[in-house]
């Protein structure tokens, strides 16, 4: 049974942080990517960040670059977002996913049910 459950959210005011956790159950491939997505209301989902299961490279939006960290711990398959210096804009439902290509939406097969985050000023 393959799952994803993310962990983590809530409020949090602007200019702070909040740390996203991501546990995955299944099997994982070398070539795996894991990758955090979100939404905000009214928009479409959107790519955050992605990280390689293997060699650990990672891929950033522009929008979140130099604030978002993201990162994995192969022995405990959980990825993690970590989030700097939030924004308003930062305010949406935040998924994580497993796939194939670090920045393809479509290459992502596998999701969780997404985490609330919610900045206020």
């Amino acid at each position: 049974q393959v799952q994803l459950v993310e962990s983590g959210g809530g409020l949090a005011q602007a200019g702070g942080s909040l740390r996203l956790s991501c546990v995955t159950s299944g099997r994982t491939f070398n070539s795996a990517v894991m990758g955090w997505f979100r939404q905000a209301p009214g928009m479409q989902r959107e790519f955050v960040a992605a990280i390689s299961w293997s060699g650990g490279s990672t891929d950033y939006a522009d929008s979140v670059k130099g604030r978002f960290t993201i990162a994995r711990d192969n022995a405990k398959n959980t990825v993690y977002l970590q989030m700097h210096r939030l924004k308003l804009e930062d305010t949406a439902v935040y998924y994580c996913a497993r796939g194939s290509v670090a920045t393809m939406v479509g290459s992502y097969a596998y999701w969780g049910q997404g985490t609330q985050v919610t900045v206020s000023s």
